[in-house]
């Protein structure tokens, strides 16, 4: 092996870790300064939620065309694209000098995001040899977990020490320094489609919208109102139109046949179950130590690592053993510890709750988050030929987007009608009762990984990789 070939993996390692890490930590580091906001720029519970789900409302909806534009445009271009749109809006989130202005940037934060993040694990694919892929899988999403750990921590030191801006503004030098090193270091490559699927990106695009804006507006104008219906409606009917074109398109952004694969749709349901239950716990369970026990941002970013600094360490030998013993055991087992831990911190938690008590429930919450990070990744990728790894990577990526989406908005809307920000026992009240419906839908989850296939035989995972390619000849 040329000394070059075995330093792009290095490279494109680094690069593409640095960028997750980002986007991650940029998507969690509003939480704990969510109060801080509040109190600088006004709004209520609508408006914190606008602050998060204006990002993951556009992340969520271009995550495909983000994916299929790497895949037509080259990877390697739109990556640098998606990470400079990315760190301009970061600027004007730090600039911004209302809560109006703050959601736009952060709606841009989401574009850029959606362009990166399904490009970082196409890019990392395409650069690692096959047989490493689970250990280097692995060591990207404890990277991920570094995101998630230091979130709330950045967040609430950086709020403590400087201001809210501030957490925004971190993203400015790296990024000036990361495009410009992306852009020399890393290989470019397309994905199998010769043209761009327009109709595949209009439908999706706008079905997505419809549907991931139904269900934010849905806790703030309820559930049957005519503009939560009429925008789940329309989503729901573009979606089953851009299905239909997929299934008969010449050259499909997002083949139908990936939903045949047990490995593939079993997957992405236990995604879409995780990012429900945790990122719409996280969201309230963020809040919990400044409104009901008066800490101070930094105090309550301290209290969640023994939850959020779980994946860092475990995510990386996660990603080894689903190499050695399939996804399934590692994914069921994740979700089941972390329905036990919601469950859990719903049942202890009260406006006296001492920290103690909630240190192993935490424990158990960051473990399970790890054990399905990289399982998920690696069945995902081993479902489809590599050359799809970009459209799987964006297809799985937009589902679990919109299962926190929508896991934040659920979560609030049971939150607002059990509980408020009146007093602590209040958003006590409201918080528990959050907390066992996310419980509920990861109990739900585990269950639905014990459908993912255990791991092939060498022979069968040989057949596997082989009949789409007969199917389609």
């Amino acid at each position: 092996m040329s000394s070059t070939s075995r330093i792009r993996p290095v490279w494109t390692f680094a690069i593409v870790s640095v960028a997750l890490f980002m986007v991650v930590l940029d998507n969690l580091v509003v939480t704990t300064a969510l109060p801080s906001i509040r109190a600088d720029l006004g709004g209520g519970l609508q408006a914190l939620e606008w602050t998060v789900n204006a990002y993951t409302l556009t992340f969520a909806v271009l995550l495909l065309t983000g994916a299929a534009l790497g895949d037509r445009f080259g990877r390697r271009r739109m990556f640098v694209i998606g990470l400079s749109l990315f760190t301009l809006a970061s600027a004007g989130a730090a600039l911004a000098p209302s809560t109006g202005a703050l959601i736009a940037f952060r709606a841009l934060q989401g574009a850029g995001a959606a362009i990166v993040t399904p490009l970082t694990l196409t890019l990392l694919a395409g650069a690692i040899p096959a047989q490493k892929r689970g250990l280097a899988i692995g060591a990207w999403s404890g990277i991920s977990g570094l995101g998630v750990a230091l979130g709330p921590l950045v967040g609430g030191a950086v709020v403590d020490g400087i201001s809210w801006h501030w957490i925004f503004w971190l993203n400015v030098p790296l990024g000036l320094v990361l495009a410009p090193l992306a852009y020399r270091r890393l290989s470019e490559s397309h994905g199998p489609a010769g043209k761009l699927d327009i109709r595949g990106l209009v439908l999706g695009g706008l079905g997505l919208l419809g549907v991931v804006y139904g269900i934010v507006r849905g806790a703030e104008l309820g559930w049957t109102s005519a503009t939560v219906v009429s925008s789940l409606g329309a989503g729901a009917a573009l979606l089953a139109s851009f299905v239909a074109w997929e299934l008969r398109s010449p050259a499909p952004m997002l083949p139908m046949r990936f939903f045949r694969s047990r490995a593939f749709a079993a997957s992405n349901g236990v995604s879409f179950a995780m990012y429900f239950g945790v990122f719409g716990s996280i969201f309230l369970l963020a809040q919990f130590f400044q409104v009901t026990q008066g800490l101070s941002p930094l105090e309550a970013g301290l209290r969640t690592l023994p939850w959020t600094a779980m994946p860092m360490l475990v995510a990386p030998i996660a990603g080894i053993l689903s190499d050695r013993i399939g996804s399934r055991p590692l994914m069921t087992t994740g979700l089941a510890l972390q329905a036990i831990a919601i469950g859990w911190l719903a049942d202890v938690s009260s406006p006296a709750v001492a920290y103690s008590t909630l240190v192993i429930p935490f424990i158990l919450a960051g473990t399970g988050m790890a054990l399905v990070f990289a399982p998920t990744a690696n069945a995902v990728l081993n479902a489809v030929r590599p050359e799809e790894a970009g459209q799987a990577s964006g297809a799985t990526n937009a589902i679990r987007e919109i299962g926190g989406t929508l896991g934040v908005a659920v979560l609030a809307s049971v939150f607002a009608a059990n509980g408020s920000y009146a007093s602590p026992q209040a958003f006590t009240d409201g918080l528990t009762s959050a907390a066992w419906v996310g419980a509920a839908v990861l109990a739900v989850g585990a269950v639905i990984a014990l459908l993912v296939p255990g791991k092939p035989r060498t022979e069968d995972a040989q057949a596997q990789v082989a009949e789409p390619a007969v199917a389609l000849s």
